[in-house]
């Protein structure tokens, strides 16, 4: 566990005791991992809890806190009395607390910095509250007579009570505003006259209220969702103190196994009990809480959604609505993990081997393997579901870790789709090797059969890089070691890493030369490409570049759904989750785009792509097909995708894995020193190298220090050092001991990644 500091001076001459808690250990906020012991005020020593919020003197300042401990003694003396109860119920439960030492220890980061990660700053923030809004409320219809006489003297007040007539409820001052054009002052001398009463009410902030989720009924499961839906319901019902294994769900794309979700989950609900739905990807949060809203409509169960594209008045009120127990269902990325569910009956991780899963800041936990553990903690099931699971969660189903659950065919017996690899060495000598022959004449049958058509290129901009023919120039961003992006439509070359932008050169920035041209292939090419192909087809794009504003997903998809969309071009945020039964056809324009990265997940995570977008095709009654674009056709990673082979996969990839000692046979862990002056950062990664040689526990590999991949980032150069062992928490607890006693020059930042999924 990372250490914790204590504020105080002078030990007392001997401890006190009482029978009821005289003082609370309190983690500050912002303090860097500092928690200090106060004095609980005498009038609200019994009712004080581990997890209420206070605010408490440090210095000169009075700052919030959460109690993570209570006592009869302290082992100080000179203890300063708590200032003020901001919450006298709990925010965070004894069990969260528990949960933020673990990952503080594990992920080898302060514990502050893990409880920030579970407490969310809106709710830290004491400033952010409820909100209210005026109302306006008729006390007694006026006779004709008088309403006829209102409307001769103030029309807009004798309208106001039609309105409120008609209503027959409390209406917003501001619903009132608009539908009647009344102001403030109106309403105020209805309220003076004794017509209508005036008060304040909380209302709140739904992300979602403004949309209407018909009901929809439960779909009849097969034979083998049955079988497995009855695994599922096994170990709901396992009595405690057994706790049930995590579930892996094995299900190839379009089998059905969000219907097992729903059904697992109505289940918990009819317990009385909670459940929490992680989705990898924010983009996919809507179309799962319109599943989940439809299915659950008829009934009281409200659905609570938590990720980082809310607002912060949205966030407040649906992180209250779960706490309260209003919300029994909840939806979210990775951190709502962390959703302050009471009595929780399931975890559900879709598409469990997403590495969006894994935070890239500090903390740097992982969604999944903290649900993993909250689960056991919490003493329920989780169900981890994936056509393509991760090797660590395969392995751990291999070793009797996890209970593996297989579906192995799509619902109501519909093919897979047939995969088609497409050499494109064979297509270099053509004028255009964007799209090859044969992907552009079947996007042709499917546009004369209004089908429809998915492109897939994980590159976003127009070209990847502006290169001089004359003298080789290549466009740099300033700050990190990688090419520029040219965006076509703001006419700017753009850095994909730090986003720095300048304007697209006309001529070349060394020597002048006019013939500076566009190298490579993205989306926003693509979608030029495809348009100029097929001019009477409608063609959009979906990618981080237009997808600007927060509905714009929704109402792209929307339109693609109701077929108002020939051809959908898009980055991996069109890969997965996407349930399209008019889609037919799917391009993987370039298979080969992150396989030949420096990172040994390479293969796995082109196997995991291609075999998830090719998951998009044929989920109605036309059969699939799917073209997979490469210039190295055999890799074995695509051969495998091309005949959804994960088992072979598995085999082929674990003999290499397990010869190197590389996740999943073992733990890495990534420490990355960074710094603005390059020989000051790699002199500090060597002093780190050499310390840590010195104290690393037996079974540690460690290799030397090294330059990054990505050499230099936001102006910073990096290195990198890379761990690995089978025993995570000794290494872990033994790396926070080392870097406690280190110091490093100002400027030189290190940063530890424990499990690290991003290694350039």
């Amino acid at each position: 566990m990372a250490a914790l500091f204590f504020f105080v001076v002078k030990r007392a001459a001997r401890p006190i005791f009482a029978r009821m808690p005289k003082y609370a250990r309190v983690m500050v906020d912002d303090s860097g991992g500092n928690a200090f012991d106060y004095a609980l005020p005498e009038a609200a020593a019994a009712q004080l809890q581990i997890g209420c919020r206070v605010r408490v003197p440090v210095r000169t300042r009075t700052v919030l806190g959460t109690i993570i401990e209570l006592s009869d003694s302290t082992e100080f003396e000179g203890v300063k009395l708590i200032s003020q109860i901001v919450s006298a119920e709990p925010i965070l439960s004894p069990l969260l607390i528990k949960l933020g030492t673990w990952i503080a220890d594990y992920y080898c980061c302060p514990i502050e910095a893990a409880m920030r990660g579970i407490l969310p700053q809106v709710i830290r923030n004491a400033e952010v509250g409820h909100k209210t809004q005026l109302f306006a409320r008729l006390l007694a219809p006026l006779d004709p007579e008088a309403l006829s006489a209102l409307k001769k003297k103030a029309p807009i007040q004798a309208g106001i009570v039609e309105y409120l007539a008609s209503a027959d409820k409390a209406v917003a001052i501001a619903e009132l505003a608009e539908k009647c054009d009344a102001t403030h002052q109106a309403v105020q001398a209805l309220v003076k006259k004794g017509i209508v009463a005036s008060e304040s009410s909380k209302v709140e902030r739904d992300p979602f209220q403004s949309e209407t989720f018909l009901h929809a009924g439960k779909l009849e499961l097969n034979v083998e969702q049955t079988a497995i839906f009855g695994r599922v319901l096994a170990a709901i019902n396992l009595q405690p103190p057994a706790v049930p294994k995590p579930l892996l769900l094995h299900g190839v794309t379009g089998s059905g196994k969000t219907e097992i979700y729903l059904q697992s989950i109505e289940v918990v609900l009819e317990r009385g009990q909670s459940a929490i739905m992680l989705v990898p990807e924010i983009a996919l949060t809507p179309q799962t809480v319109e599943r989940f809203k439809s299915r659950f409509a008829a009934t009281q169960h409200e659905v609570a959604v938590l990720h980082s594209h809310l607002s912060e008045g949205e966030r407040h009120d649906e992180w209250h609505k779960i706490r309260e127990g209003r919300a029994r269902i909840v939806i979210g990325a990775r951190s709502a993990v962390f959703a302050p569910c009471s009595n929780l009956g399931l975890i559900v991780v879709d598409e469990e081997h997403e590495t969006t899963y894994k935070q890239e800041e500090t903390p740097r936990y992982h969604g999944r393997d903290v649900a993993v553990l909250r689960a056991r903690m919490e003493g329920c099931p989780i169900l981890l579901g994936s056509a393509t699971p991760s090797l660590e969660s395969y392995n751990n189903a291999m070793e009797g870790k996890y209970e593996l659950l297989n579906l192995t065919g799509r619902v109501d017996d519909k093919k897979m789709p047939f995969i088609r690899i497409i050499d494109m060495r064979m297509e270099a000598a053509k004028k255009s090797a964007i799209l090859s022959e044969r992907l552009i004449q079947a996007i042709k049958v499917r546009l004369e059969k209004k089908e429809q058509t998915i492109l897939f290129l994980n590159r976003r901009g127009f070209s990847t890089s502006l290169i001089c023919s004359a003298c080789g120039y290549v466009c740099q961003c300033p700050n990190c070691s990688v090419s520029l992006t040219f965006h076509r439509a703001q006419a700017r070359i753009v850095c994909h890493i730090c986003n720095h932008t300048a304007v697209a050169p006309a001529k070349c920035p060394e020597c002048r030369d006019p013939s500076i041209r566009y190298s490579g292939t993205g989306t926003e090419k693509v979608e030029d490409v495809v348009g100029k192909l097929f001019p009477k087809a409608i063609v959009k794009r979906m990618d981080a570049d237009v997808m600007t504003r927060r509905e714009s997903y929704k109402e792209t998809l929307g339109a693609f759904r109701t077929g108002k969309i020939d051809i959908l071009v898009g980055t991996q945020m069109i890969a997965k989750g996407l349930h399209f039964p008019n889609v037919t056809l799917v391009g993987i324009i370039n298979a080969d785009l992150a396989l030949h990265l420096p990172d040994f997940r390479a293969g796995e995570r082109t196997f995991q792509l291609l075999t998830q977008v090719a998951g998009r095709a044929g989920r109605g009654d036309v059969e699939g097909e799917v073209f997979v674009q490469s210039f190295t056709p055999f890799h074995p990673a695509i051969q495998f995708a091309r005949h959804h082979d994960f088992e072979g996969f598995w085999e082929e990839e674990s003999i290499h894995r397990r010869q190197f000692e590389y996740p999943p046979f073992t733990h890495m862990v990534l420490v990355a020193i960074r710094g603005p002056h390059q020989a000051r950062a790699e002199f500090s990664a060597q002093t780190l190298a050499r310390r840590l040689k010195e104290t690393l526990p037996t079974g540690t590999t460690l290799n030397d220090p090294a330059p990054a991949p990505l050499e230099k980032s936001h102006g910073n150069f990096r290195f990198h050092l890379m761990l690995r062992t089978r025993a995570i928490l000794k290494l872990s607890r033994a790396l926070s001991a080392v870097l406690e006693k280190l110091t490093f020059p100002e400027d030189v930042i290190v940063t530890v990644d424990v499990d690290a999924y991003q290694l350039l």
